[in-house]
């Protein structure tokens, strides 16, 4: 069994696939761009893994944030947190917008005449892994009868559950006070796995579930199903406000900020290439 479930997006068990062509060419077919995801000591070579196989029991973990840009699912999933949408209203996918404590990952936004009606903020996170996935991507390129001129070297991975669960959280605390402050909603996107591992290490007894549509944050937990391929697929939805987040790290957080600040800052990104198209 590969340890490798995807590469550049193609289930690894699917048959007649045309690897070289997909390792020549090392394109992301979520981003329907060059995958970002390159060696230290070979820039020009993307690594291209979104999901793997990890412990005894064998688990496909998501790896690659973009692995959750399938079909764009995830926004649709969050277009119902757009309150103040109306119908003729367009809605666009912005990415990377600066809010105090950082900046999140994408907004969606409902836009009326070019100016915002509504946004909704989303972050996407996956499992960072420890170790390399390299060897075994290697091993299985040469399975596919392609050449490889380096020797494979032994070297395993693992997952970085509690820091990257940690730093996720503690990122969401200094953002979502922003949300709650404008009456906005945060979204996390995460997979079924890593969201249950959460729930075990730390004190979310304050998690609504299912959702309330009045916390300013939102947990859009997703699993991997087979079906005509493999999909995500929304499993599960919880909800909270800053002090649930706040109680399940034990710290807080402050914020003061003006909401003409990041609805200019979503304004001047918005294009037609950034329409949300069905």
């Amino acid at each position: 069994m590969h340890k490798i479930v995807e590469l550049f997006g193609v289930n690894t068990s699917l048959k007649d696939i045309d690897w070289e062509k997909i390792f020549r060419e090392q394109i992301c077919p979520y981003s329907n761009k060059r995958c970002y995801k390159i060696r230290k000591s070979q820039p020009n070579v993307s690594i291209g893994t979104c999901t793997v196989l990890y412990g005894v029991e064998n688990l496909p973990i998501i790896i690659c944030p973009n692995r959750l840009l399938q079909n764009r699912k995830v926004f649709m999933d969050c277009i119902h947190l757009l309150q103040l949408h109306q119908p003729g209203n367009d809605i666009h996918i912005v990415s990377e917008i600066s809010v105090p404590g950082g900046s999140v990952d994408y907004v969606i936004a409902s836009i009326r005449n070019g100016k915002v009606s509504d946004f909704v903020g989303i972050e996407f996170q996956t499992l960072d892994i420890t170790g390399t996935v390299w060897t075994e991507r290697q091993k299985f390129l040469k399975e596919c009868g392609i050449n490889i001129a380096e020797l494979i070297e032994e070297k395993s991975y693992g997952m970085n559950w509690k820091m990257t669960a940690k730093t996720i959280l503690m990122q969401l605390l200094h953002k979502v006070e922003t949300f709650e402050h404008l009456g906005k909603h945060l979204v996390l996107i995460v997979q079924d796995i890593f969201f249950n591992y959460m729930m075990k290490e730390f004190t979310f007894q304050g998690i609504n579930n299912p959702a309330l549509i009045g916390d300013s944050l939102q947990f859009h937990s997703y699993s991997i199903v087979q079906r005509d391929g493999q999909n995500i697929n929304l499993k599960d939805r919880f909800s909270t406000d800053t002090k649930g987040l706040a109680k399940c790290l034990g710290l807080n957080a402050e914020i003061k900020v003006e909401l003409m600040e990041i609805i200019n800052r979503i304004e001047m990104k918005i294009t037609n290439d950034t329409l949300l198209k069905i």
